[in-house]
C-alpha cells in the first residue's frame, strides 16, 4: 500500500503525537503505543507532519493494542468534534441587521472602506459550493484561492501533505467557464454548513434583485472539506452512525493547510472555526489548542471559534466539596433516553483533590466503591442490567496535569443512573469537579444531567487562551441566545471575549441560527481589521491577541450589567466602535 492508501484506510489508526519518532522499522520503543501485537520491534505506519514536533501518525491497527486511556496517552487519541449545527431561520430575503449590529456595515463604507481586500478568510467545514454567485468576482471568476478536499483522493494533495486532493483557483475557474463544473473540480458540500458560513464571512455583494452582502466582501477564501472520523473512533466514543463527527487529527492537518496557504502568499489570514467538542478539560489544554494559540500569536493571524450551543443542553454538571469536610459524596444523576446504544463521558477534577466513584443502575444495584490510584481501568457489569460501565483513570492527565476519569457507557439501560462521585481534599479549601456528556450533535438521544449547569460550557477549542471566542446573541432583541455556550473556563478564565449575533443571520442558503454564525460573522470583522492593520499599513506587526483587545474595547457595553461576565465575555462585537476607540472619539 501506499502512504496515502495507509492514511485513508480504516485499518490504520490515527494517532496524534508531539514528539519524535523513530525512523520506521526501528527497535525503538514508542511512548504512546504498546508494542506491536506478537512480540515484533517494528511497527507499519505513516507520518504526517503538523508543526515542529507535532504530527499525526498512522499505524496499522492489527499491530497495536485495542483503545483505551489506560495504555494510550489522553492526547495520543483524537477527540471527535461535531459541527455545531445551524437551525432554519425565519423570513426571507436579505436582512442587513445583524451586520448594522455588530459595526460591520457601518466600515465597509467611505471613508474606511473595509471589505476584507487583500485578506484570506480560511475556513475548514463541510465544504463550500464553489458555484454559488456570492463566492464570484464581477468578471465571473472564483473568489476561492483553494479547496483541499480531505475526502477525494483521486487528484494531487498539497504540498507537504500526504492525502486528499487540492483544487487551485484556475481549475476552479476552468469548472465554472464547464458546462459540468463538477466534472473538472468534483468537490462539492452536499451539507451546506461551510457554505453558509462562508456566505456570512465573506459572500460577495449581489445585485440584480438577489440582494446578499457578507461582512468581507473582497476577502479571498480557502476551505478545507473535512472528512469524517474513521470507524475505529468512533466504536471507541460510541458515535451513533449517522452522527457528522469529524477527528482532531484531520483538523490539525487542517489547520496547517490553511497556515501554509496563508504563507506562500504572504497574506493577512482570518481562520473560522464552526466546529466543537465536549471533550477536553474546558481549560485550553490540547495539543490542538497549543498549536491553534501558536497560530494565534503569529503576525497578520487571526483564530476566531464558536463558543458551541451546550448552555441550554443540560450536558455538563459541577459539583463542589463541603468546606471543613474531609470527604464530599455527591451523587450525579444522569437520565439515560431510550435508543441510547451508548455514550462517553468526561469527569475532570481539581489538583488538591482525589476522586473516588461508585455506580448506581436504574434497577437499584450499586457497584462497590472504586478508589483510584494512579493510572487504571476498571469495567463493571451488572446481574439485572445489560449494561457495561467501562472507566479510565488518569490522576495526572498529562496536558493539563489535572485529574481525569473517563466513562464509557455500553448498551445503557434507558433511565435515571447515578454516579456517586466521593471528593477527598483539604477541609480548609472548596474543590470543584465537572462532567461533560458529549455535545447534541454527537450524543443524539434525550441523555442529561437532572441538575445541570449552563456554565463552563464553552464548547473546545474556543477555551484556548489567545484566539478570540464569541458567544450568541439575537440583534432582534438583544438578549443572549438560550442554547449558547457560556463561560467562563474550568479555571475561571475570561471566556467568551465578547458576543456576536447569530439568530435568522441571512446566508446564501436562506436564514439561518447558530453559534457558526456569531463566529462568521466575526471572522469577517477581523478580515476588516486585517484591511486596516496589515494591507493599509497602519498596525502590521497586529496578531490574534492585540486583534481581540481592540475589538474588546469596541464592544458595545450595557449600563445595567458588568463586564466581563460569563454570557456576554466583554459585551456585543462592534467594530465601527472599535475604530471610535482609535480615533480617540
Amino acid at each position: 500500500m501506499t502512504d496515502r492508501e495507509k492514511i485513508v484506510s480504516d485499518d490504520y489508526y490515527d494517532l496524534i503525537t508531539d514528539f519524535m519518532l523513530p525512523p520506521r522499522g526501528a527497535g525503538v520503543p514508542w511512548e504512546y503505543v504498546p508494542s506491536p501485537r506478537g512480540g515484533g520491534t517494528a511497527w507499519d505506519y505513516v507520518v504526517q507532519p503538523v508543526d515542529g514536533e507535532i504530527a499525526v501518525t498512522y499505524v496499522l491497527g492489527s499491530q497495536i493494542s485495542p483503545i483505551n486511556l489506560t495504555e494510550y496517552t489522553y492526547p495520543a487519541l483524537p477527540k471527535v468534534y461535531g459541527l455545531m449545527n445551524m437551525e432554519v431561520g425565519n423570513g426571507q430575503g436579505f436582512d442587513p441587521t445583524p451586520l448594522i449590529y455588530s459595526g460591520i456595515t457601518q466600515v465597509q463604507r467611505a471613508p474606511l472602506s473595509l471589505t476584507g481586500r487583500g485578506v484570506v478568510v480560511g475556513l475548514l467545514d463541510t465544504g463550500i459550493r464553489y458555484d454559488e454567485p456570492v463566492f464570484l468576482n464581477p468578471d465571473g471568476s472564483s473568489r476561492i484561492l483553494g479547496i483541499w478536499d480531505q475526502t477525494i483522493q483521486s487528484g494531487e494533495p498539497p504540498a507537504g501533505i500526504l492525502y486528499g486532493t487540492e483544487y487551485g483557483k484556475e481549475l476552479i475557474d476552468l469548472a465554472l467557464q464547464s458546462d459540468n463544473p463538477r466534472e473538472v473540480v468534483p468537490s462539492y458540500d452536499d451539507n451546506g454548513h461551510g457554505t453558509a458560513m462562508a456566505s456570512v464571512a465573506a459572500g460577495s455583494s449581489l445585485g440584480n434583485g438577489l440582494r446578499f452582502l457578507g461582512a468581507a466582501p473582497d476577502a479571498d477564501i480557502v476551505m478545507v472539506k473535512l472528512r469524517q472520523a474513521k470507524p475505529f473512533l468512533r466504536d471507541f466514543y460510541l458515535v451513533p452512525d449517522d452522527a457528522i463527527v469529524y477527528a482532531e487529527s484531520d483538523i490539525l492537518v487542517a489547520l496547517k493547510y490553511l497556515e501554509s496557504y496563508a504563507i506562500s502568499l504572504s497574506r493577512p489570514l482570518v481562520i473560522c472555526f464552526g466546529i466543537g467538542t465536549n471533550m477536553g478539560d474546558h481549560e485550553g489544554h490540547s495539543v490542538l489548542a497549543d498549536y491553534i494559540n501558536r497560530i494565534a500569536t503569529k503576525r497578520s493571524r487571526a483564530v476566531v471559534v464558536c463558543g458551541g450551543n451546550e448552555g441550554n443542553s443540560a450536558r455538563h454538571y459541577m459539583g463542589t466539596s463541603t468546606p471543613g469536610m474531609q470527604e464530599t459524596t455527591d451523587s450525579v444523576e444522569v437520565r439515560v433516553g431510550e435508543g441510547t446504544a451508548g455514550f462517553t463521558a468526561e469527569l475532570w477534577g481539581s489538583i488538591s483533590a482525589n476522586h473516588a466513584i461508585a455506580i448506581r443502575a436504574p434497577g437499584g444495584e450499586t457497584t462497590s466503591r472504586v478508589d483510584f490510584r494512579g493510572q487504571g481501568r476498571r469495567e463493571f457489569r451488572f446481574i439485572y442490567e445489560r449494561t457495561r460501565i467501562q472507566i479510565d483513570h488518569i490522576l495526572v492527565e498529562q496536558s493539563s496535569g489535572e485529574e481525569l476519569i473517563f466513562f464509557r457507557f455500553i448498551d445503557p439501560t434507558p433511565g435515571i443512573w447515578t454516579i456517586q462521585v466521593i471528593i477527598t481534599s483539604d477541609r480548609s479549601s472548596e474543590t470543584t469537579f465537572h462532567i461533560w456528556l458529549p455535545v447534541i450533535e454527537i450524543l443524539q438521544t434525550n441523555t442529561y444531567f437532572l441538575k445541570p449547569s449552563p456554565y463552563t460550557t464553552l464548547t473546545e477549542p474556543s477555551n484556548a487562551r489567545d484566539i478570540i471566542t464569541t458567544s450568541t446573541y439575537n440583534d432582534a432583541n438583544g438578549s443572549l441566545w438560550s442554547e449558547s455556550g457560556r463561560g467562563f473556563t474550568r479555571s475561571g478564565q475570561i471566556k467568551p471575549d465578547f458576543s456576536a449575533p447569530g439568530v435568522n443571520i441571512s446566508t446564501i442558503l436562506g436564514p439561518r441560527t447558530g453559534p457558526c454564525l456569531a463566529a462568521s460573522l466575526t471572522a469577517g470583522a477581523a478580515a476588516q481589521f486585517l484591511q486596516w492593520a496589515v494591507v493599509e499599513g497602519n498596525r502590521p506587526w497586529v496578531e490574534s491577541r492585540e486583534l481581540k483587545n481592540y475589538l474588546i474595547r469596541g464592544a458595545d457595553r450595557s449600563n445595567d450589567l458588568f463586564y466581563p461576565n460569563r454570557e456576554w465575555g466583554y459585551g456585543k462585537l462592534d467594530i465601527a466602535g472599535t475604530f471610535e476607540v482609535l480615533a480617540g472619539v
